[in-house]
């Protein structure tokens, strides 16, 4: 138990911000010795107790709007502010038109920040803790490293367990859900490259004929996989080209995030429950939003590429098609989406229930950051770029933690297409 009582209330703030940096399972008490008149007193201790209430499903920013309901020039010197501004922006929910403009107006100030993940933030963090920070206590430093090298052992040994399975047997013996879900991943990657890649029609044909023989109808619709790239590869055979909305429900189950979601939760505490899954299956909000940013961010990376290549329409072509619009205008459109299924997931992490506790929202959330992680601006998971090896080998290689360079600017729950500030 972690006990914060500092006589600065935005000591405290800082404290707890390194703490759920750091992704440590802490149990904290905060001791509140002020008023809400100090902790307001200026844009970043506003922002950052913002984010961290709202990111704790928690419901101010009014007294930094001037009369004409703009934020105020002199804020533009106050960078730390901004940024915190920005990042807490990132938790808008739909009609929150305060948040739109803060957005907007840092993005115009401010360099955009990286999108990554809580743990890579915590590998990058360290340093930052251990030496440039008088804030903190020495035993939180002392413990982010501990820690940080605990989780990194752990794993090593995960990935040594997949590497057996996947050279020698598929047992059921790995419980542990990331052991689980690598090999779903695997298994999915293979199947939709063979759809993909290497299968002709007439092969893929005699495939679909074999897996129809194992009943598919009773399967649910999550597990349908093989169904849905037949769908594709029919379109691609007939060249044909489908509306956005015979695209669209193919498509949503053919990228897997479903398939994800569910396995994700296999393996987790007692928290995940069977209601927990049939909540899952029943195509939620939070999935859903969560499904659409993947297709879209994958399409939009990928689909010059893959025309190259020989492939289906993907969401641009169809769009374009459809609507007589330029490459752009449906960027920009997807772009527009994208925002507000990251609004739609925000506000469905704020309303964890029984069967939809906070650890199953947070997972569903963290696989949509993996998803921007590695479809920001390349596909980076069909061709693995330089910066895609260094969040990889970050946090599960890499034990230079002293060396590590500093980067504080990269903690961005979600991600935001960049817009100009009018």
């Amino acid at each position: 138990m972690l006990v914060i009582s500092t006589d600065k209330p935005y000591q405290n703030l800082d404290i707890i911000d390194a703490i759920q940096r750091l992704e440590h399972a802490l149990h904290i008490i905060y001791h509140h010795h002020c008023n809400n008149a100090q902790i307001d007193d200026d844009l970043y201790t506003a922002s950052v107790r913002f984010r961290l209430l709202r990111e704790h499903g928690c419901n101010t920013f009014n007294k930094f709007i001037d009369e004409k309901g703009e934020f105020k020039e002199s804020l533009i010197s106050d960078v730390k502010g901004m940024l915190e501004l920005y990042k807490a922006a990132h938790f808008q929910l739909h009609g929150e038109t305060i948040l739109e403009e803060a957005l907007a107006w840092t993005m115009f100030h401010l360099k955009l920040a990286e999108t990554t993940l809580p743990r890579l933030v915590a590998r990058s963090y360290i340093p930052y803790i251990c030496e440039g920070s008088a804030t903190l206590d020495k035993n939180l430093m002392k413990f982010a490293k501990l820690d940080f090298n605990m989780v990194q052992h752990l794993h090593k040994e995960e990935l040594s367990k997949i590497n057996r399975w996947w050279r020698l047997y598929f047992e059921p013996v790995y419980t542990i859900a990331i052991t689980f879900m690598i090999k779903v991943i695997s298994l999915t990657s293979i199947l939709d490259d063979i759809y993909d890649a290497y299968g002709t029609y007439e092969e893929l044909e005699i495939f679909m004929e074999a897996i129809q023989r194992w009943d598919i109808d009773q399967l649910p619709d999550y597990m349908k996989q093989s169904q849905v790239y037949h769908a594709e590869a029919k379109w691609l055979h007939e060249n044909y080209i489908p509306t956005m909305e015979e695209y669209m429900p193919i498509a949503l189950v053919s990228c897997g995030y479903l398939l994800l979601t569910i396995a994700s939760c296999v393996g987790m505490d007692d928290s995940i429950t069977k209601e927990t899954f049939i909540w899952a299956f029943n195509d939620p909000k939070i999935c859903r939003a969560s499904n659409t940013i993947f297709r879209l961010m994958s399409d939009i990376v990928n689909h010059k590429f893959e025309q190259e290549r020989g492939h289906v329409s993907s969401a641009v072509e169809c769009y374009m098609k459809q609507h007589g619009v330029s490459m752009q205008e449906a960027y920009n459109e997807f772009y527009k989406q994208i925002n507000n299924a990251w609004k739609d997931i925000n506000e469905e992490c704020l309303k964890p229930t029984a069967a939809t506790p906070r650890s199953a929202l947070n997972r569903i959330l963290n696989l949509a950051r993996v998803m921007d992680l590695f479809h920001k601006g390349e596909d980076a998971y069909t061709h693995v770029s330089d910066a895609a090896k260094t969040s990889i080998n970050s946090p599960l290689v890499d034990s230079r933690i002293q060396n590590m360079p500093i980067h504080l600017d990269n903690y961005v729950p979600t991600n935001r297409h960049k817009t100009s500030y009018k």
